[in-house]
């Protein structure tokens, strides 16, 4: 129990005694003491004043001196209006220490056989070209929550759902088809996913020639769109795909196993990962027969033109397509079919979804139509709608021209973090081979620690210059602290120190530092209520600059008193520990020296 929660009851059982009121646990809620008063915590005690009958700075008084006789935590409080500051005995901090120390996982729930599973969806790449910057926000965001929700308690199933079917992929296919001689990922060198990539920009380079060329002959824009011979050919097959054309179904076969090579080496390299992948090409039928039968039920309805829609208007919504004329799937359609395949598969009591914000109105219709449908977690799905990810103009264009590719980006980081620590002389005492895989946990760290520290729901700019930097609010500077950090502990070691809670006396910043971490717990249960890797990265961060502040005024190493000696290095050894546990919740590594 942290000291928070001692207090905090401690305080209930005190007004029940002198007032005979029951508390709850809103009203019972502490606050760190401000700077410019005196005390650890402060309790605000207005919501007692009426059963109290009596003034707030009398009831402050009352609930005070309660608290010191009745509660062993509690040495001394002083009286700000009504607000009852607390002082906390030396005892206690050190005890609370010792009870970080004792949890190698202090601050995180472990699941039992009865915790709630949580589904949570991310990645949801298309086919046909690589993994991009967006998809790296979607991906780290979806690793981090999953980290997140775990530490919480519940048990976790991390899914992809890959776009493997549909007009977009056929383009990549006729493409190369059409201008690929037979090119492969082994003859051309290239990763899978970048040369389907390349020819799905081909397609589009050829079809807007030939528009153009029909617009030159007179034909309207829009017209000429239809009808250029290349998207012709495409929607044809298309239909030879949806009719399982054996050349149509092999060649596509062949060339998803090319962009799924590439895909997972995408994704190791990024350090993400997924429990169950599903594929649209297995969902969609699926979600046809789940509308039928929704229709069959009187929940949807049939257009004249053959077309399913779902009516909406009693929701404040509108109507929604959910199968064409032709009796073709929308996405819509898609995922409800990947709900039912999820729900046989696993007994999910709540589904987080990692989708952009561009997708807010698709999933408040998905949560109505799963409902509906009959889908237990239907209206409590959560969309995790997060922002877009820019980047200075003009830097760091891919090979398309139009975005940046996932490989590229991660590849410059990590060669920017070489540069930096070799100009900085941090490498100096190393193999190359350290330097290179200290390298990689830097650069990675960095481009994970500035996505990640940004509230999710925001727009942000991405600038890789200003993400690997060993001060401020980066994840070098964290980095460097744990490696800091592990050095004294190693040196202690070796001279035969051991860390201990030792009865010493402890200093103000001492005190302050036992307090930020026992903070902790309280951090990881905000970010999984709040869905935010952000709240995560700003406590790690403020706890790094908390200890660097302590460390500028307090040797470790060379302080005289051996008892001291022995509590500082136990301060350090367990904010390494949570820096460690609270960086690894953002799928950051941190490295053992820098």
């Amino acid at each position: 129990m942290n000291i928070e929660t001692l207090i905090s009851q401690a305080a209930g059982q005190a007004v029940k005694a002198l007032y005979g009121m029951e508390a709850s646990e809103k009203m019972l809620q502490l606050q760190k003491t401000r700077s410019e008063f005196e005390g650890n915590l402060t309790l605000v005690v207005f919501p007692f004043v009426k059963a109290a009958k009596k003034s707030p700075e009398q009831t402050a008084q009352e609930i005070g001196q309660y608290l010191v006789d009745n509660c062993s935590a509690v040495e001394k409080f002083n009286v700000v209006k009504g607000f009852l500051n607390l002082s906390i005995g030396e005892g206690a901090w050190l005890q609370l220490l010792q009870a970080m120390d004792s949890d190698e996982h202090y601050g995180m729930k472990q699941a039992d056989e009865n915790a709630p599973l949580v589904m949570i969806e991310y990645s949801s790449p298309n086919t046909n070209k690589p993994l991009h910057l967006g998809h790296v926000r979607n991906n780290l965001l979806g690793w981090s929550l999953a980290q997140i929700m775990e530490a919480n308690g519940n048990k976790v199933v991390k899914t992809n759902i890959v776009n493997d079917r549909g007009i977009h992929i056929c383009k990549s296919m006729l493409a190369w088809l059409k201008y690929g001689n037979g090119e492969t990922p082994e003859s051309s060198g290239k990763k899978g996913d970048h040369l389907i990539g390349d020819y799905y920009v081909a397609f589009d380079k050829h079809y807007r020639e030939e528009v153009k060329e029909l617009v030159a002959q007179g034909m309207d824009e829009e017209k000429a769109k239809q009808e250029a011979p290349l998207i012709k050919e495409a929607h044809e097959m298309l239909v030879k795909w949806e009719n399982n054309d054996p050349e149509v179904r092999a060649l596509w076969e062949k060339m998803n196993n090319w962009v799924y090579a590439g895909f997972d080496e995408t994704y190791k390299k990024m350090g993400v990962g997924f429990d169950k992948i599903y594929y649209e090409s297995q969902t969609y039928l699926k979600g046809k027969a789940k509308v039928e039968e929704g229709l069959a039920k009187g929940l949807f309805e049939r257009h004249e033109d053959n077309s399913v829609w779902a009516d909406l208007t009693n929701e404040g919504l509108d109507q929604k397509l959910l199968l064409r004329s032709d009796g073709t799937s929308v996405y819509m359609t898609q995922d409800i079919g990947t709900a039912e395949m999820r729900f046989k598969d696993f007994p999910i009591d709540k589904m987080i979804y990692v989708v952009g914000n561009e997708q807010n109105y698709h999933f408040q219709v998905l949560s109505i139509l799963l409902d509906r449908l009959g889908f237990k977690w239907g209206k409590e799905l959560v969309h995790f709608s997060y922002g877009m990810v820019e980047l200075p103009n003009g830097k760091m264009k891919s090979r398309e021209g139009t975005v940046v590719d996932a490989d590229d980006l991660m590849q410059l980081m990590v060669d920017d973090a070489y540069k930096t620590s070799m100009e900085l002389g941090k490498f100096d005492d190393m193999t190359e081979e350290e330097r290179r895989e200290i390298a990689r946990i830097v650069g990675m760290g960095a481009l994970k620690y500035f996505i990640l520290k940004v509230d999710a729901r925001k727009n942000m700019l991405f600038n890789p210059e200003e993400s690997i930097d060993f001060n401020g609010n980066t994840g070098p500077f964290i980095q460097y602290t744990y490696a800091r950090i592990r050095s004294i502990l190693r040196k202690a070691e070796a001279e035969g120190l051991k860390p201990a809670c030792a009865a010493a006396q402890l200093a103000e910043k001492e005190v302050e530092l036992i307090q930020k971490m026992s903070e902790f717990g309280a951090a990881v249960e905000q970010a999984g209520k709040d869905y935010s890797p952000s709240g995560i990265a700003n406590y790690c961060y403020e706890l790094t600059k908390v200890f660097n502040q302590f460390y500028h005024d307090f040797s470790i190493l060379n302080e005289a008193d051996e008892q001291k000696k022995a509590v500082r290095l136990m301060l350090a050894k367990n904010v390494a520990k949570i820096i460690k546990n609270g960086m690894s919740l953002l799928g950051i590594e941190v490295p053992e020296r820098m």
